[in-house]
């Protein structure tokens, strides 16, 4: 499958643009009292609130009510409505239509039930349309965010966005907050590849997104659950279970073109910094540091423990060794920010290295030390061992340096 790619860029627009810069979709069925309201606040507050040319597209997907022609008489009133209308439910169905065909470059969309308050919508957009993010996404579970709903809900919520990273290792915060907006270029790319046609589209939307190495943006909304919400929860929930196992069997398989849409739709890499100015340098010398100091007095309780029993360079030897292994791990996290199990065993081996060579420097300064005083004050040789870890940790640091940032 090809895809484009296209820049990152602001979206240009002024006062006179014909088209729109925003399409906020409004997915229902059978939704003819609520549908009204809904848009009409909508419409106002967008009037009110947003710089830029916009559009509602109320997608009516299989009413058997009043809605399509609630929904004509509104599009009829306000110019800035359109009305898409599908004989098949299905939320994502629902959304996959209108976006596709929405000539505007940011796709947006909520819930008729407005249940997420409006002054999160120019936050939500406006990372898209400066270029910044390539979706963004409204988040009822960050600190910030306030909301009202009953346990189970919040239960329910919670839950299901703990399987997500248990299963996909997802790192958005909310998959299921009706509140979301993409740029129109990802979307064209994104959109084929995504199967479900109901609740679990929003989900494999953004799985994709996260897995082609898009910037999805988060938003803290307040949000007031809505007490006449028709959705059932126990066939959503199967339906949810059902798309995590379909979507993670094509992600373990390879199914899926993640490698080709990393390509075109990813950001292009940052560019190298100078030489002279390795990227993040002062920062990581302080978190060497720290892990260092807390290094240091770990191999010095363990030298001291030892040293009686096993005698000053098997305690040595022990103490050494256990400690390294721990720093390379903690340096590989906290300092250089290695995530994941990629290249974690040449990064042990490399960091084996700086140890062999740190107790050839300690090693060497013992033997020095007692071959010259014969056995030494222990405090002697406690500030010896200092001094030689010093000389050994500032060659640490700069062979991990290396090894982290390798790329082969």
């Amino acid at each position: 499958m090809t895809f484009t790619r296209e820049p990152r860029a602001a979206v240009q627009a002024g006062p006179t643009t014909a088209t729109a810069v925003l399409d906020v979709v409004v997915p229902v069925h059978n939704e003819e009292i609520d549908l009204g309201p809904c848009v009409r606040r909508l419409h106002a507050h967008l009037t009110a609130h947003f710089p830029y040319p916009f559009r509602i597209t109320v997608a009516d997907n299989a009413s058997v009510d009043g809605t399509l022609a609630v929904a004509e008489a509104l599009a009829a009133e306000l110019p800035e409505v359109g009305v898409l209308h599908l004989d098949a439910k299905g939320r994502g169905r629902a959304l996959r239509a209108a976006w596709s065909a929405s000539p505007a470059p940011v796709l947006a969309y909520m819930d008729v039930d407005l249940s997420t308050d409006l002054a999160a919508l120019l936050p939500l957009v406006a990372p898209l349309i400066s270029g910044h993010s390539d979706l963004a996404i409204g988040t009822r579970l960050a600190r910030t965010s306030r909301v009202v709903r009953g346990a189970k809900r919040e239960v329910i919520s919670r839950g299901y966005n703990l399987l997500l990273r248990g299963t996909l290792a997802v790192r958005f915060s909310d998959a299921q907050c009706g509140f979301k907006a993409i740029r129109a270029d990802v979307a064209a790319g994104l959109l084929p590849l995504v199967q479900d046609t109901g609740w679990f589209f929003d989900t494999e939307l953004l799985v994709l997104a996260q897995r082609a190495g898009l910037r999805i943006h988060e938003v803290p909304v307040d949000w007031v659950d809505d007490p006449d919400s028709r959705v059932d929860i126990v066939a959503t929930a199967l339906a949810d279970l059902s798309g995590i196992w379909r979507l993670g069997r094509g992600l373990l398989t390879g199914a899926l073109p993640l490698a080709e849409l990393r390509e075109q739709l990813g950001r292009a890499p940052l560019n190298p910094p100078p030489a002279q100015v390795p990227v993040g340098l002062p920062r990581q010398l302080v978190r060497f540091a720290a892990v260092g100091v807390a290094s240091t007095l770990a191999y010095l309780v363990l030298f001291v423990l030892a040293r009686g029993p096993l005698g000053a360079q098997a305690a040595n030897l022990l103490a050494l060794l256990v400690t390294a292994v721990a720093n390379t791990a903690a340096n590989r996290r906290l300092t250089f920010g290695v995530t994941g199990r990629r290249h974690a065993g040449r990064h042990h081996l490399q960091g084996l290295l700086a140890f062999a060579l740190g107790l050839a420097l300690t090693s060497g300064s013992l033997a020095v030390l007692h071959a010259a005083a014969g056995p030494p004050p222990r405090a002697l040789e406690l500030t010896v061992l200092v001094a030689a870890n010093l000389a050994a940790t500032a060659l640490r640091f700069t062979l991990l340096r290396l090894a982290m940032h390798h790329r082969p």
